[in-house]
């Protein structure tokens, strides 16, 4: 059967990610904890995070030569 776990994780992953950075860059206000006298924005890092996390997923599931499953 051959199921590429990294698949379904980089697709969830990438998801997520794009929707936390974009709601990151939309809502600074919302999403800002003052520490230390600097603003640090949560969503708009871990989005990023998320993403990079997502994309090296699927990199790794298309480096490894395994399709992903028929629907």
């Amino acid at each position: 059967m051959g199921l590429d776990i990294r698949w379904p994780i980089g697709l969830m992953f990438t998801l997520i990610g794009v929707l936390l950075t974009g709601y990151g860059v939309l809502e600074r206000s919302i999403a800002t904890i003052q520490v230390a006298d600097s603003s640090i924005n949560i969503d708009l890092i871990w989005g990023i995070v998320l993403l990079v996390f997502g994309v090296a997923m699927l990199l790794g599931a298309i480096k490894g030569g395994k399709n992903p499953p028929d629907a």
